[in-house]
């Protein structure tokens, strides 16, 4: 069996998460499932500035507290290095190099790649919520299988606006999705999801999500209180709903990193 090395790149800065259980999850199903064996490396990008080389067919890079705005943290600099030659080997080499980009990284991408205005929102997006697909939505593959709106975990303190139409088209980058539709609230609406070229795709939300599991951990007293205490008992009753409804959560997990991982392997095959 053709075998295809994964490079994890572990932006959670050493915060506990439940997004590196449900990003290994993913690998080790689609593993099983596909005619190409997958293993993973994780590299601890800003906890111990880990940064691999070229020598991996797939990377996938986390989200992340804290902020994706400009600092001098001693691992930007070999990330965006590594971003950048992920880019410049897709353009010269036919053998292609796939990258998906989560939250934090997403950000972070946009950012260096200059596609709009990263910003600190006027409050935190924490939720499960509608996801609008744009007209490039509606016929990218990896949305296939998936309502419009889809819905999707969503929990940030950025986001992306403002999109440099300029940039964005000089790059070629699709636009894929805007955050829920807000009558009553008179700001733009965040980009949500992002094709950057064939290989290269990310999301402000969370695609790996998995509803069983965050349930389980949504259903322990220390998380319910959390979530009560900053954002209500409302908000904690509709999470918790909307992880046990099988076509919200549990769809979108199953759709956008297997499709990914499956659309990568394809390159081995």
């Amino acid at each position: 069996m053709e075998s295809m090395k994964v490079a994890v790149l572990d932006l959670y800065n050493n915060v506990p998460n439940e997004g590196m259980r449900c990003i290994l999850q993913l690998i080790r199903n689609m593993s099983g499932q596909m005619e190409v064996e997958l293993t993973h490396t994780i590299f601890d990008v800003r906890g111990k500035n880990e940064v691999p080389g070229l020598d991996y067919d797939i990377y996938i890079s986390t989200g992340g507290p804290g902020s994706p705005l400009p600092s001098d943290e001693p691992w930007e600099a070999p990330y965006f290095r590594l971003i950048d030659q992920l880019f410049e080997h897709n353009r010269i080499h036919e053998q292609k190099k796939y990258l998906f980009l989560i939250c934090h990284s997403f950000q972070l991408v946009s950012r260096h790649l200059g596609l709009g205005t990263i910003s600190k929102r006027k409050s935190t997006s924490f939720g499960i919520f509608p996801m609008h697909k744009t007209d490039d939505g509606l016929t990218d593959p990896l949305f296939e299988g998936l309502p419009d709106p889809f819905f999707a975990v969503d929990s940030r303190d950025y986001q992306l606006t403002e999109p440099n139409w300029d940039r964005i088209n000089e790059l070629n980058v699709k636009v894929l999705c805007l955050e829920k539709i807000r009558p009553h609230v008179p700001l733009e609406r965040a980009i949500m999801a992002v094709r950057f070229t064939d290989e290269i795709f990310g999301t402000q939300f969370h695609p790996e999500a998995d509803g069983e599991g965050m349930l389980r951990y949504f259903m322990t007293d220390e998380k319910k209180q959390q979530i009560v205490e900053n954002h209500g008992e409302d908000k904690y009753n509709e999470m918790v709903a909307y992880l046990q409804d099988p076509e919200k959560i549990a769809l979108t997990e199953s759709v956008i990193i297997p499709g990914f991982l499956r659309q990568s392997s394809l390159v081995k095959l």
